[in-house]
């Protein structure tokens, strides 16, 4: 069973809806493994969790 796992800023349900139907369908064709057998983990992130280069993301839009 492949688990594809996403990071990323907060979505809405049809910006996921769409984002897991698409990853699935490329995947299945890529590696020729049905659909079915994919697993789809999106972990969304504020960015005040996550620094780049010392800053926040927060700070850095400031």
């Amino acid at each position: 069973m492949p688990v594809i796992t996403v990071h990323g800023p907060k979505m809405s349900k049809e910006q996921k809806a769409e984002l897991v139907k698409s990853f699935t369908e490329i995947a299945s064709k890529i590696m020729n493994i049905p659909a079915q057998a994919f697993t789809i983990l999106i972990e969304e992130m504020e960015r005040e969790n996550v620094g780049v280069g010392g800053v926040l993301l927060a700070d850095r839009e400031k």
